[in-house]
């Protein structure tokens, strides 16, 4: 059986770090990576940077990190949406180490 899969996107790499020790401090989590996202409207943003951390576990724990994440992102930058995928697909799990890191 595959484990849930918790998405949540932030504001600024600082905010994802605190809500990732967060989320793996309050649950029997790992983070899965952390991706990155440049919005075209960046220009216009208090912070130009979305990362989205991605922490696996069972549901329970998810949802505990999922949340536990939410409050310390909240308190330094933002959130912009949370997600969480119960039972994913085998397929997909291939898509979870795609980051943006990676590129130039």
């Amino acid at each position: 059986m595959s484990e849930a899969v918790g998405l949540l996107e932030v504001y600024g790499l600082v905010a994802a770090f605190a809500a990732a020790d967060a989320g793996c401090k309050a649950a029997n989590v790992r983070i899965e990576t952390f991706d990155r996202n440049k919005p075209a409207n960046a220009e216009k943003l208090e912070v130009p940077l979305i990362i989205m951390v991605k922490f696996r576990g069972s549901v329970e724990d998810t949802r505990a990190a999922l949340e536990a994440g939410e409050v310390a992102a909240k308190r330094i930058s933002g959130v912009i949406t949370k997600h969480i995928i119960a039972r994913p697909e085998e397929d997909l799990n291939k898509f979870l180490n795609i980051n943006g890191f990676d590129k130039n």
